[in-house]
């Protein structure tokens, strides 16, 4: 059982840093084939790797981590001018000053911040990426970060391992 539990560490870590990795889909698929790990500490593995993976897109978005050189210079490199990168900066503008604009309300609110991270952690809605990443950039406190995250994490993940448990229990009397 702690190999499985050190297994999803891993994987939700995993998924916290690459989108395309499905931690839910690993979670259902573990606990219907072995319902008898406990669901509880599946969802704190998976709350605890998943906080641990977003951290460094907090910490990056917030400034604290620096990109590596190669994708530092490749950002920041001058470039000629081009049409292309002009149309590009103008098709772009309406989305730069939503998100400035956004920024600014969350400096202006920052329970509305929370609020929004908290839903986000636990429905996926809006999108958790984006709302650690906006969290990084409205420069929330870290200790906030984690336990919004922790706690929204720990009931989605703690609610989908039940379920198979659940199910899986039924079929066993």
């Amino acid at each position: 059982m702690v190999g499985w539990l050190c297994v999803t560490l891993g994987v939700a870590f995993g998924s916290a840093i690459v989108p395309l990795v499905s931690v839910e889909v690993f979670v259902l698929g573990l606990l219907s084939s072995d319902p008898s790990i406990p669901w509880l500490a599946v969802g704190s593995v998976v709350a605890v790797g998943q906080v641990a993976g977003k951290l460094l897109f907090y910490l990056a978005a917030r400034g604290s981590i620096r990109l590596p050189r190669v994708l530092h210079d490749r950002l920041h490199r001058q470039r000629p001018p081009s049409s292309r990168r002009d149309r590009w900066r103008v098709r772009t503008k309406r989305v730069r000053v939503w998100v400035e604009a956004l920024r600014e309300r969350c400096h202006r609110h920052p329970h509305w911040m929370t609020g929004t991270y908290g839903v986000s952690a636990v429905l996926g809605l809006p999108p958790y990426m984006a709302t650690t990443v906006l969290a990084g950039l409205v420069r929330m406190p870290l200790s906030t970060f984690v336990a919004a995250g922790l706690l929204g994490r720990f009931v989605r993940f703690s609610t989908l391992a039940a379920a198979p448990a659940l199910f899986a229990g039924w079929f066993h009397l």
